[in-house]
């Protein structure tokens, strides 16, 4: 009996790892969600969309991807992980190294449309800085972004 149960927790640490590590999104799968949550702020607007994006078991929070939406001013006006950002300039924002990413973004927004940045932050699954790397795209007045923890 004790080795049967053994067995299945071993089993079951085995898997629960597996689902963490499948969890963690790519670079790929953060600009595929952009483009995904651009259209639909093309075809529904920004309250719709914006109720949308926070919402956390909604379609645009897949695994650690959420969506994350800025103003051309650098304050957060949707975030599908953290309800606390919304409303607040978050233009000063710093990573760990003391990089301006918010205004980075504002600045790759208005000068090129879209593109990609890295920076580090805090992933809430370990509790450490890692590097990230996030897609963003302009569209109309706000910026529509995600990103994801490099392996």
């Amino acid at each position: 009996m004790i080795r049967l149960l053994r067995y299945l927790l071993t089993a079951l640490l085995i898997l629960g790892a597996t689902s963490a590590q499948d969890k963690k999104g790519t670079p790929a799968q953060a600009e595929a969600l952009v483009k995904k949550a651009v259209a639909f702020y093309k075809e529904n607007g920004k309250e719709k969309a914006f109720a949308a994006f926070n919402d956390l078991k909604g379609k645009f929070v897949s695994g650690d991807l959420y969506i994350f939406v800025y103003d051309l001013n650098g304050k957060c006006v949707a975030h599908g992980s953290n309800a606390k950002m919304i409303g607040k300039d978050l233009i000063e924002l710093k990573d760990a190294d003391g990089k301006a990413f918010v205004k980075e973004r504002v600045e790759i927004a208005k000068t090129k449309g879209k593109g990609w940045q890295n920076y580090k932050w805090n992933n809430p699954a370990t509790s450490t800085i890692e590097h990230k790397t996030a897609y963003i795209e302009k569209a109309g007045d706000v910026i529509i972004g995600s990103g994801a923890y490099k392996k």
